[in-house]
């Protein structure tokens, strides 16, 4: 018999894969358009991709390392995973802003 739980668990694992792909895609179009037009624009945008992409990762690992940690070791773990989403979309508003 199959457990509900661990079929949950890898159909995560999965959807985290699948978001992670995704991620790098885009960040490698980004980084094609930027080859073929140099531009600043397109600069910050493949900068802000790369970022998101690296939040991705750093969430997935975070989330399956820190589980048992106490509340300090937690709050600080989820602390470093949103530090890259931060200035992934920071650089993707200026992209867009300038």
């Amino acid at each position: 018999m199959v457990d509900v739980a661990e079929l949950a668990r890898g159909v995560l694992v999965l959807m985290r894969f699948a978001v992670f792909g995704l991620t790098l895609g885009i960040t490698l179009i980004s980084f094609q358009a930027y080859q073929k037009r140099q531009s600043v624009r397109l600069q910050y945008a493949f900068l802000g991709f790369a970022f998101i992409s690296m939040g991705v990762a750093v969430t997935s690992v975070i989330t399956q390392l820190g589980a048992g940690a106490d509340t300090t070791i937690w709050t600080f773990l989820q602390l470093a995973e949103t530090i890259p989403f931060i200035i992934g979309f920071s650089m993707l508003y200026l992209s867009l802003y300038r």
